[in-house]
């Protein structure tokens, strides 16, 4: 017994030790929302430099041919500018429903759908005049990729079926639907056996700038952008958006329509994307065609959260984003990996999602006992995440 009454008088002493908690921020600095986007470029570009001379390149010769592939000529800033566009319009849809703590994945899909349905307006009358033409294009691109955001919605408004994987999943039925159209019904017999349809018609191509690319998507984007900047801030609805996507029961406790919500937003994201996908089939390709996004969906995300969901700044995330890809193709004649722009997105997107911890928590210094339990706590209130 006197054993056990020593022990016990031991019990909460011992040498404190020094451990790092971490905190969450009442509110998010300003200055780290702007340096911690920046500095997780950096850093991804740091880890792309390590990887470059571990595999025999150098990074300064790389990173600068890169540059100057995407800004050193007037085509390069064009071509810069034109994969800009799809980026700017998809990543404009993800952050959209991202901010309704809705997580639509299927932005590649959407894309898809869009050019789709946008393909079958332009050969099924390609000779109707071309400001009626480009119209029923674009309401086309943007119905279809909205309805294709609707699939996954449906069962996440009133199911609760997590709308990450229904949106994903349903990339590769779009994605697998143009194949199809593009390799049997849809081919073109004087294409060489190339899996693509017939050209469009001129009624059915988007003005260009002068003799580039550059074509009038670049003014669907920017109004898009705009619009949103106005709808989140200035409208009611953009008012009930942000607080479902904050704290949904406040809003269901104050009478805002959840389920019809999620819909509404979802089409309208999936319709972003589908725009996207009729701007470059009928801006760029004109003519649908495999393999006519190179993964425009999928970096949509890292604007998204690069741009920390702000419509202004997604303009200027996609000019950058859109430079590494441009970039990244000029370097491939030196024998570089076109995955390596890959790598690079992936990187600058891990960095990102690491670099909210630092925005939205900061790292305390605080004091344990040796060997202490939870209830050795001092009453100071519940430590975070209890």
């Amino acid at each position: 017994m006197s054993g056990l009454s020593g022990m016990s008088g031991l019990k909460g002493t011992g040498d404190r030790k020094g451990f790092v908690r971490l905190e969450k921020r009442p509110t998010p600095s300003p200055l780290l929302t702007v340096l911690v986007p920046a500095l997780s470029v950096v850093l991804a570009l740091a880890l792309g430099a390590v990887f470059l001379a571990i595999t025999g390149y150098s990074p300064a010769k790389v990173y600068s041919a890169m540059l100057a592939g995407a800004f050193g000529s007037r085509y390069g800033v064009s071509e810069t500018v034109v994969k800009a566009i799809p980026l700017m319009l998809a990543g404009l849809g993800v952050a959209l429903a991202f901010r309704m703590l809705l997580w639509n994945i299927g932005a590649e899909g959407q894309l898809y759908m869009g050019a789709f349905a946008a393909s079958w307006v332009a050969l099924s009358h390609p000779d109707w005049p071309r400001p009626l033409l480009l119209t029923a294009m674009v309401l086309a691109g943007a119905a279809a990729g909205g309805l294709w955001g609707l699939l996954p919605a449906i069962p996440r408004a009133y199911l609760g079926v997590n709308e990450v994987i229904t949106s994903l999943l349903l990339n590769y039925v779009a994605i697998y639907w143009v194949d199809y159209l593009v390799y049997g019904p849809w081919k073109d017999p004087r294409g060489y056996n190339f899996p693509l349809t017939p050209p469009f018609s001129p009624s059915a191509q988007l003005p260009v700038l002068g003799s580039t690319r550059v074509h009038l998507g670049l003014v669907f984007a920017l109004l898009a952008a705009a619009g949103l900047y106005l709808v989140l801030r200035r409208l009611r609805w953009g008012y009930e958006i942000r607080v479902i996507g904050e704290s949904p029961l406040a809003a269901r406790y104050a009478g805002m329509n959840i389920a019809r919500n999620i819909l509404l937003v979802m089409f309208i994201s999936g319709g972003l994307a589908g725009l996207a996908g009729m701007a470059e089939v009928s801006g760029i390709t004109h003519r649908l065609q495999h393999g006519i996004s190179p993964g425009y969906g999928y970096t949509a995300i890292i604007v998204a959260w690069l741009s920390k969901l702000s419509p202004v700044a997604i303009v200027g995330v996609s000019f950058l984003l859109s430079a590494l890809l441009v970039g990244g193709y000029s370097v491939q004649t030196s024998g570089l990996p076109a995955a390596t722009v890959s790598m690079l997105q992936g990187a600058i997107l891990f960095f990102v999602l690491g670099g909210d911890i630092l925005i939205n928590y900061r790292f305390k210094l605080g004091s344990r006992r040796a060997g202490s339990t939870a209830v050795d706590r001092p009453a100071r209130g519940p430590a975070v995440g209890e």
